[in-house]
Formats: C-alpha cells, sequence, structure tokens
C-alpha cells in the first residue's frame, strides 16, 4: 500500500494542544496527539483530548500508552488503555495509536484486539513497539493480522534513517498488505532522502523546539519548574512540508 500512494503525508507527534495546532497551521496532513516525549509518549489528558478534538480540522490520533518504559501491560493498564480508547470514540478522534508487546517481545495480539474492539471504526497505528519486538518480521505479520492501517517504525535502530534498509524490507514484505511510515530524528534536510531510500509514503516528526518560558522570575533551585519546555515549531512543520512536497 505505501508504494501505491501517489502524494507523500507527514504526520506530526504533538506533546501538547499548542504543539498540534503548530502542526495543523504549518500544514501537517496529521497529529498523533501525546504527552511527555521524553519518556516516548503517553496518553493525553482528557482536556488536551477534548480541546485538540475542538480545534483541528485534521486528522487527530491518539497515542495510548499509559506509562513510560516498557510495552508489557498488566490487567490495570489494560484497563486504563480500553477507557482511553472509549474517551477517544467518544470525542470523535479519528484513530488510536496502540502497541503492546509479550514479555518473549512478540506482539501482544490477546491484548492488541482488545483495544482495538474498543477503537471500533477508528483508524488504528501500531507505534514503535514494533521496534522493540525481537523480530520486526514477525511483528509486521501479527500487526497485519489485527487490521492495524499502518505501522510506525525507524527500522529498530534509534534513528529512522539508520534503519532505513530495514525499514525498505518490511515495506517489501507487506507488499502492500499495510502502510509503514518512518518516523525518528527525521528533519527538513533528510525527509525526501528517507523516503526515498525506505520506500515509504508516511513520514513522522516532532518539530520541535525549545519555547522560551515567559516567566521573569525563576527559582532555580526547582529545577524544570518554571523552564522553557519543548513544542513543537509551525515553521519547522511548514520546512518539512515543503521539502516532502518540492
Amino acid at each position: 500500500m505505501s508504494g501505491a500512494m501517489s502524494r507523500r503525508s507527514l504526520e506530526i507527534s504533538a506533546n501538547s494542544l499548542g504543539s498540534a495546532l503548530a502542526a495543523q497551521a504549518g500544514g501537517a496532513d496529521r497529529v498523533e496527539l501525546c504527552e511527555n516525549l521524553a519518556e516516548g509518549g503517553t496518553t493525553p489528558s482528557y482536556g488536551t483530548l477534548a480541546v485538540a478534538r475542538d480545534r483541528l480540522r485534521i486528522p487527530l490520533y491518539v497515542l495510548i500508552r499509559p506509562r513510560g518504559g516498557d510495552f508489557f501491560y498488566d490487567e490495570p493498564e489494560l484497563a486504563v488503555m480500553r477507557a482511553d480508547i472509549e474517551t477517544c470514540v467518544r470525542l470523535g478522534c479519528d484513530g488510536v495509536v496502540i502497541g503492546a508487546l509479550d514479555a518473549d517481545g512478540d506482539v501482544d495480539s490477546a491484548l492488541c484486539r482488545e483495544l482495538i474492539a474498543a477503537a471500533g471504526s477508528l483508524g488504528v497505528t501500531f507505534h514503535r513497539a514494533f521496534d522493540a519486538a525481537r523480530d520486526q518480521g514477525r511483528a509486521l505479520e501479527a500487526a497485519v493480522a489485527l487490521g492495524c492501517e499502518r505501522i510506525l517504525t525507524s527500522g529498530a535502530a534509534a534513528k529512522a534513517w539508520d534503519g532505513a534498509d530495514r525499514i525498505a524490507t518490511l515495506v517489501a514484505q507487506a507488499a502492500g498488505r499495510i502502510r509503514l511510515m518512518a518516523g525518528a530524528g527525521v528533519t527538513a534536510q533528510n525527509i525526501v532522502a528517507l523516503a526515498q531510500r525506505a520506500g515509504v509514503d508516511e513520514l513522522h516528526a516532532s518539530a520541535k523546539m525549545p519555547k522560551r518560558s515567559a516567566m521573569r522570575y525563576r527559582n532555580e533551585a526547582l529545577a524544570g519548574l518554571s523552564a522553557d519546555w519543548e513544542q513543537s515549531d509551525e515553521q519547522r512543520v511548514r520546512e518539512l512540508v515543503q521539502a516532502l512536497r518540492a
């Protein structure tokens, strides 16, 4: 399916409402809304979801991940993820981004099926739990069997550019049954070359940069409580889009 797409698309991993609005203003095709990107992303708050749904006119997918760390979840965590997905359905989100592994590093298909059932008609992306799996080829077949639309992957490398050749191999294995979306370390400078090398038409980036705090007073003893933060930047999103459309 990836090879059949004629137009490359950009999804922005937005770590806040501000990031999501910057993604839309910069011309992104879709938002993956999350929080805590420093931990690989977790599910955003209800308030963030509700206001984002109200203000976004581009597709909104929501990361369903109850905590940082691994992707091996117990029953209480499953209950949390299922409830978060039900919230996404009620709010009218377009899709969810899920993933889970068993203790041996294989896709936990039984748990994922429960999440997909809760999602109903929403679109489903399998997130980078895929890259943490012990065998990406086997994980791809599991994602296909689950009926996921796409897999977000860096080719099991720290950066998608380093895993581009593996992504290309996975695209060939997928043979149109599922889309591969390359993400991790994607910039305006490498996005086109990455798309070509990996053989993908869907790209994923955060386009973030430091956001300067407006606080005039800062208690330097409380590190992080009055400091700057990172947010997707409209101009960086626009540069990514322009590179893809060139």
